[in-house]
C-alpha cells in the first residue's frame, strides 16, 4: 500500500523547502514551459547539442524511429508534449449544489459544505488540482492557481503561491474565492487556516503521486465542485489513457528493461535527491517498462543522493526536471558535481532525460501524455 498523501507531500516539501531557488518564478517558469513545449532544437546547457525534443504527437510510438538498442544509446534528450493543453470533458457538467464533502486535513477528516463554486482557488505543488478542475469543464470558475498550474488557458489567472511553495493568504482573499481546494502540500498551515477563518470553505483533497492517485483526485475534486459523476468519468478516462499508453510502451521496450532512476536537482543550493518508492517516480519508471533501480536498493520516498546509493543503483537512464538540470550547469555540470553519477551507465552514456518542472510529476488528466512524451525521449529520442 502506498503511503498517505500527507506523508508523500511532506517528503517532497522537505526537499523543496531546502532550496532557495525553487520553483521558478511565474515568469521564469513560463519561459521554461514555452521552451519545453516548443518543437525546436535542444542545446544542452553546456553547449553540447542534444537530441531534438522527443515531442509527443499523433504518430503512434511504434511508428517512430525507435532505437535499435536503447541500452547502447548515448546522449541527453528532452521529453516534450506537443500540446500541453488539458483536454476538457464534453459536454462540461453543471454543478449541483450545495454539497457536503470530506476534507482530508492534516488533523483528520472534517465535513465541509460548499454552496458556491463560481470562484475557485486551487493550489498544490504539481498543479494537478487546477488541471483536474480544468479537465472537469470548470476552468471558467478558476480565479487563482499555483505557479505549477501552467497550461494553455491559465496565462491570465493570478498565481497565489510564492517561489518557496508558500501561500499568500491575503492574495487569496483578495480574489474573493467561494471555495479553495488544496492538498496540504503548500503552506504554511496557519496561512491556509487564515483563509478558512475568513469564512471561505477550504477543501483538502488527497493527491497521491501516482496514476491511480490521479483518478482518485478527479473524484475528490469533482465532488467538491458538485460534479461528482463527471469525476468518475474523468477517472475512468485517465485510467484508460494510461493503460493504452503503457501497452504501447511495453510493446516496444527491450525485453531486458532499462535501469531508470529519477533525481531532484537544485545546484545553487547544493540539493541533490533521489526519488524512490512511493514518490511518483516509481509509477513513471514502471510505465516506461523500465527497471526501478531505486526499489532494488530499497530506497523509499526522497532521500539525499549518496555516492554509495548511486553506484549501487547504477541507472542507465536518469530522469530530471529541466530547470533542475539547468541549475547544475547541464549534463557536464551534473557529472562534474557528482562524480558518482559519471561512473554509472547513465553518466558514461550521458543518458539524462529532462522534462519541464511543471509536467514531470504532474499526475492528473495529462498523465498519459506525460508518460508518452517520456517514452519518446527514452526510446525514440531522434524522432
Amino acid at each position: 500500500m502506498r503511503r498517505g498523501a500527507w506523508e508523500a507531500a511532506a517528503t517532497v516539501s522537505v526537499a523543496l523547502a531546502l532550496s532557495a531557488c525553487v520553483p521558478l518564478t511565474p515568469q521564469a517558469e513560463s519561459s521554461s514551459q514555452a521552451a519545453a513545449t516548443a518543437p525546436s532544437a535542444v542545446v544542452d546547457p553546456s553547449g553540447e547539442p542534444s537530441a531534438e525534443p522527443a515531442t509527443a504527437s499523433a504518430i503512434p510510438l511504434a511508428e517512430l524511429d525507435l532505437l535499435a538498442d536503447p541500452h547502447a544509446y548515448e546522449g541527453p534528450s528532452t521529453a516534450t508534449m506537443a500540446d500541453a493543453a488539458v483536454e476538457v470533458l464534453d459536454p462540461a457538467p453543471l454543478p449541483t449544489l450545495p454539497v457536503a464533502v470530506t476534507s482530508h486535513t492534516r488533523g483528520g477528516d472534517v465535513e465541509v459544505h460548499v454552496a458556491d463554486t463560481s470562484r475557485v482557488v486551487a493550489f498544490d505543488m504539481s498543479g494537478s488540482i487546477a488541471a483536474t478542475l480544468w479537465a472537469l469543464g470548470q476552468g471558467g470558475s478558476l480565479v487563482g492557481r499555483d505557479v505549477a498550474a501552467e497550461f494553455p488557458g491559465t496565462e491570465d489567472i493570478p498565481v497565489v503561491t510564492g517561489s518557496s511553495h508558500t501561500i499568500n493568504p491575503e492574495a487569496v482573499l483578495e480574489l474573493e474565492p467561494s471555495v479553495v481546494i488544496t492538498d496540504g502540500s503548500i503552506g504554511p498551515t496557519d496561512a491556509v487556516e487564515q483563509i478558512a477563518d475568513a469564512g471561505v470553505p477550504v477543501v483538502h483533497v488527497e493527491n497521491e503521486a501516482s496514476f491511480d492517485g490521479a483518478g482518485e483526485l478527479a473524484r475528490q475534486v469533482a465532488a467538491a465542485l458538485g460534479v461528482a459523476s463527471a469525476g468518475e468519468d474523468l477517472a475512468a478516462q485517465i485510467a484508460r489513457d494510461v493503460a493504452a499508453t503503457r501497452a504501447e510502451i511495453a510493446a516496444l521496450a527491450p525485453e531486458q528493461g532499462l535501469r531508470v532512476m529519477m533525481l531532484y536537482l537544485r545546484g545553487a543550493s547544493g540539493i541533490y535527491y533521489m526519488f524512490g518508492d512511493e514518490s511518483g517516480a516509481d509509477d513513471l519508471v514502471a510505465g516506461l517498462a523500465g527497471v526501478d533501480v531505486a526499489a532494488e536498493i530499497g530506497l523509499d520516498g526522497m532521500k539525499p543522493l549518496t555516492d554509495e546509493a548511486m553506484l549501487a543503483a547504477d541507472p542507465e537512464v536518469i530522469l530530471v526536471m529541466s530547470h533542475g538540470l539547468d541549475s547544475v550547469g547541464g549534463v557536464d555540470g551534473l557529472l562534474e558535481a557528482k562524480p558518482a553519477i559519471a561512473l554509472t551507465a547513465a553518466g558514461q552514456h550521458r543518458r539524462i532525460v529532462d522534462m519541464a518542472d511543471s509536467q514531470l510529476l504532474a499526475f492528473g488528466p495529462r498523465s498519459a501524455a506525460i508518460l508518452d512524451a517520456l517514452a519518446r525521449a527514452v526510446y525514440a529520442p531522434e524522432s
